[in-house]
């Protein structure tokens, strides 16, 4: 069936192109479009992404050398303008490609679904990434008095190793505000870092049921109401505290856990808060060790899908990249997963980038392809786990 089709239609093939469909009737993306409808759109910034294109120019030049396979590459007949694909990009509707991001991530986390710890209940990392960007040609994105930047905060499955849902901010916005846009699951355990310390959204974390551990701030002002004597090696203080700080007694009123804990590796002392009592401490400071993988998420997403040079200087432009590249990750994640590979995430990556308009079956492609001075970078032993 795939025997003539390119590797890049094979692949574009995983996805539900009807649910897609859907989001661009809801947004009506394809008003008065003749000829480059939303769904090339996607496809030809994912190819992009996937070949390394360096800026939207450098990708028109690709699909003009390519001229003669663009209809079957899934990007139509017609040959794609410059500013066809800018003028695209700055007005169709960002929500319709959002929400297919969503979509996809949702399929991506219930297929690849496992238990990488002995803890019952999903587990996510919430982590954001600061792209930097020229104040002067993204006059909307202000930082500072002279830069710019967008955020991308990532709820990052740890067990399933893909984002279950993300949200865009300007740099400018702290970190924690970005947690009020999250719809917690009961029973679920967050993992943050000492920047998602919002008393209220923690507490909010306690009242639907879930469990979060964050890393405490040196300036925490609490009292101990009970603690433990005997603890095991490495762990240090694990007590039952509440807030002093009348503004942070408010905000957060009932007690919770403060456990203190000694990094042999690091040589080094960290401070938890979490309100997972039925946890022991070793295994609240191992859960916290596994926000890594968000954090190898966003080097993978950088250094390999194009979100650090963006195609479009609008908002607009800017939130349809990112979300392309989320698709691009979670349908490279979905390959992965349908076709049982024994390559890393990175290899599939790299043997795409270089195969797209072969026609290859990519059962053949993947068996085949001798990948053996591959440096990997999705491997599980990482330095600096509590950085």
């Amino acid at each position: 069936m795939n025997q003539d089709k390119y590797v890049f239609a094979q692949l574009t093939a995983f996805m539900n192109r009807t649910q897609f469909n859907n989001y661009v009737r809801k947004y009506d993306g394809n008003r008065y479009v003749k000829h480059f409808t939303c769904w090339n759109q996607l496809l030809a910034m994912m190819f992009g992404q996937l070949s390394n294109r360096e800026s939207l120019r450098d990708l028109i030049v690709a699909f003009e050398a390519h001229r003669a396979k663009q209809y079957h590459l899934g990007v139509g007949r017609e040959p794609i303008a410059k500013t066809t694909l800018a003028s695209a990009n700055q007005n169709r509707d960002c929500r319709i490609f959002e929400d297919f991001a969503f979509y996809m991530m949702k399929e991506a986390c219930e297929k690849r679904a496992t238990n990488i710890l002995d803890i019952p209940g999903k587990k996510y990392a919430f982590d954001s990434t600061t792209i930097s960007l020229c104040l002067s040609t993204f006059p909307w994105a202000k930082f500072r008095r002279k830069k710019g930047g967008v955020k991308a905060h990532v709820l990052y499955d740890i067990e399933a190793q893909v984002p279950a849902f993300y949200t865009v901010s300007t740099a400018s916005k702290h970190d924690s505000t970005a947690m009020s846009s999250i719809l917690y699951e009961p029973n679920a355990y967050y993992i943050f870092d000492r920047a998602y310390d919002s008393f209220k959204e923690l507490y909010r974390i306690h009242l639907t049921s879930s469990f979060y551990v964050v890393r405490a701030k040196t300036n925490l002002k609490y009292k101990t109401v009970k603690w433990k004597r005997r603890m095991p090696k490495n762990v240090l203080t694990d007590a039952e505290v509440k807030l002093t700080g009348y503004m942070s007694e408010k905000k957060y009123p009932e007690s919770f856990r403060l456990v203190r804990f000694y990094d042999e590796e690091e040589e080094r002392e960290f401070t938890f808060l979490t309100n997972a009592k039925q946890l022991t401490a070793l295994e609240v400071a191992e859960l916290y060790k596994k926000r890594w993988l968000v954090e190898l998420f966003f080097k993978w997403l950088k250094q390999h899908l194009k979100i650090k040079k963006f195609w479009g200087t609008s908002e607009n432009a800017v939130r349809i990249q990112i979300a392309v590249a989320i698709i691009t990750y979670c349908l490279v994640a979905i390959v992965h997963y349908d076709m049982k590979l024994k390559r890393s995430t990175y290899e599939v990556l790299q043997i795409l980038s270089i195969s797209l308009t072969d026609k290859t079956h990519l059962r053949d492609l993947f068996d085949k392809t001798k990948f053996n001075d591959v440096k990997e970078l999705d491997c599980p032993l990482f330095p600096g786990l509590f950085d």
